[in-house]
């Protein structure tokens, strides 16, 4: 396990012993590898010379081990060879990264032997690394930086299952040991060096170089998932030397009994971490598949659009009519707002047939199975019916929960529902939830859970009242044990930091803190930004992501406000209030939804995707008073 591990360093004097004293290793979760010492460890003569490469073959060693006073060559025959013949061809072979010839021949066969088995495998990982999209630099802005200097705390990975390694993340942990490179050299090549976690922020890490101790002086931030970090091993069968940082270079005469010592016992990543990494971020959708679509131009219809590109599992859909592919809307694969062609007609929901007659060429229709399950229902008994009143996050404000009634049961569960006071005549802005939808709520749920209802629009009985509103509308609720109650352990805590959709404007991923939560529903800040802007969310929404998930798939983050955009805010909101998507600095489009003046007042807004109904496994009352 720890061949390989001796320090290159240059020439240093040490100022002290490598029997110095060192703290236990802090026990970890058992389900991740342990570090072990199988008495094979290869120590370098003088456990700092470090090691050399052959300039015939290219061979990697131990410096001491090879030929002549320079060490230039692994041995005689390479040396004679140098200068021979066939040193044009070897070289060439070398550049072409064809394996040494068998003239190479060193005196630590056996460990050399062993990396070179293991460069097939090496290969294959840089290949799999390749395929995963670059990140992408948020210009002013580090998630680093910006916890380090608030003490922000951020969501686990396992809080998101939709996301990549959300279901595998298994006991990553402070106090978990990685290879990374060591930015602290002076050597020309790219060297690395053992590292401990010292916190966790989604899929960022905060690590610092063995050997430091409590010092924090050069503690970086790191993606866990990204190519640079490694588990313990990596670089002893992939011929890498470990240096240590040249800032603590003096502190021991033998870094190799100091490793030994660190390490044995602790816990590192999994073998094929990198390779579930890659895994994780394979989608099914692929582009010029065809789904149908709410269509944000009319809730209350789908449409037919193409999978123009897909990012992180989140798709950017192109309406089929639109001919200049601008005509857009984004939502993740997982979200209720996508169907398999030929949805609509099943549960009988409203579709707008496309003037295209056929397909065009490459497009395809996406397979059904593809697209995320909702729980089946026994509509056969006691069932919702229209002219039910219920409470329901309004898809044109998330942050508001409203008086609704069900306008229209359809097929498999699913119901068309108004917001009270605000629908068009013709019914063009009802919209569609299926019965299992963390985003309905019985008569009473705002009430009861200290969250403020938003009435009828021009009701001028306040403060609401349900059981006046229910006897002067002659109408009944819908019955309480119709609702989706289950409560999955989520894992969210009030104050975490992720990063969230902005579903008034869905192609906005931002830096954001969940700031309530009422039993599975969340409530969403953006940071920088006033409250009103704010969003409930389902704690299983697939527009919820940890932090470092845009750095990972190469997705834009949207990083908080800025001072001005803030004061903005301020001077806007004592005016009419204006679509946050009217104040970003990123994207500047903005799609008008032809609704109602009267419910609009005349502004234009984004169309805003409602929470994901994905289904949860837990249970607990979801009726019970919460504090705020």
């Amino acid at each position: 396990m720890f061949d390989g591990y001796d320090s290159c360093s240059e020439d240093t004097s040490s100022s002290s012993s490598s029997d110095e004293s060192e703290e236990e290793v802090a026990p970890l979760p058992s389900s991740l590898p342990i570090i072990k010492n199988n008495g094979q460890v290869y120590t370098y003569p003088d456990g700092k010379s470090g090691m050399a490469t052959c300039e015939m073959c290219g061979m990697v060693g131990v410096r001491d081990a090879f030929y002549s006073k320079t060490k230039r060559f692994c041995s005689v025959s390479c040396s004679r060879s140098y200068s021979s013949n066939s040193k044009k061809a070897s070289i060439l072979a070398r550049l072409q990264g064809k394996p040494p010839t068998k003239k190479a021949k060193v005196l630590q066969k056996q460990p050399l032997v062993a990396k070179l088995a293991a460069y097939a495998q090496y290969q294959a990982t840089l290949q799999n690394q390749a395929k995963t999209k670059a990140a992408v630099p948020v210009e002013g802005f580090s998630w680093g930086n910006y916890i380090n200097s608030n003490s922000f705390t951020a969501a686990p990975v396992t809080c998101f299952k939709h996301a990549p390694m959300g279901t595998c993340w298994g006991d990553i942990s402070e106090g978990v040991r990685v290879e990374v490179p060591n930015t602290d050299c002076s050597l020309p090549t790219k060297v690395f060096w053992i590292a401990g976690i010292v916190k966790l922020a989604g899929y960022n890490a905060l690590l610092r170089y063995e050997g430091f101790e409590n010092d924090s002086s050069l503690d970086f931030w790191c993606n866990v998932c990204g190519s640079d970090i490694h588990p313990v091993g990596w670089c002893a069968t992939s011929g890498k030397p470990l240096v240590p940082p040249r800032t603590i270079q003096h502190k021991y005469t033998n870094w190799k009994a100091f490793l030994v010592k660190r390490l044995t016992g602790a816990k590192t990543l999994p073998p094929d971490f990198s390779q579930k990494v890659s895994e994780s971020m394979q989608y099914p959708f692929k582009t010029s598949m065809r789904v149908e679509v709410v269509d944000k131009t009319h809730l209350c219809r789908t449409r037919v659009a193409v999978v123009e590109s897909v990012i992180g599992g989140r798709l950017r859909l192109v309406y089929e009519e639109s001919e200049d592919k601008t005509d857009d809307f984004w939502c993740h694969m997982y979200s209720p707002l996508i169907h398999h062609i030929g949805w609509s007609r099943s549960i009988g929901h409203r579709f707008k047939r496309s003037d295209i007659t056929k397909k065009q060429d490459g497009h395809f229709d996406a397979p059904p199975h593809l697209f995320m399950k909702v729980k089946e229902v026994d509509a056969a008994g006691e069932w919702f019916k229209e002219g039910m009143k219920l409470e329901a996050i309004d898809p044109l404000n998330l942050s508001a929960i409203c008086v609704a009634t069900i306008r229209k049961v359809l097929a498999d569960g699913y119901l068309m529902i108004g917001i009270d006071g605000s629908e068009a005549a013709d019914g063009s802005d009802w919209f569609c939830y299926h019965a299992t939808s963390p985003s309905i709520f019985p008569v009473g749920f705002c009430e009861i859970n200290m969250i403020e209802l938003t009435p009828p629009r021009g009701y001028a009985k306040l403060p609401f009242k349900w059981f006046d509103y229910l006897r002067e509308t002659d109408s009944i609720a819908a019955p309480v044990k119709l609702f989706n109650k289950e409560v999955p352990n989520h894992g969210f805590h009030v104050g975490m930091k992720l990063e969230a959709v902005d579903l008034m404007e869905p192609r906005l991923v931002c830096v954001a803190t969940v700031t309530r939560i009422i039993h599975r529903l969340l409530r969403i800040h953006f940071d920088g930004w006033e409250d009103e802007y704010d969003q409930w969310v389902d704690c299983e929404s697939p527009d919820l992501y940890p932090v470092g998930w845009c750095q990972l798939t190469g997705y834009q983050l949207q990083p908080p406000a800025p001072q001005a955009s803030r004061d903005s805010q301020s001077s806007s909101s004592k005016q009419k209030k204006k679509a946050k998507s009217q104040q970003y600095k990123g994207h500047k489009k903005i799609t008008s939804l032809q609704l109602k003046e009267e419910l609009l007042d005349g502004e234009e807004y984004s169309f805003l995707q409602g929470a994901s109904d994905q289904e949860s496994n837990g249970s607990a009352s979801y009726y019970i008073k919460q504090e705020p």
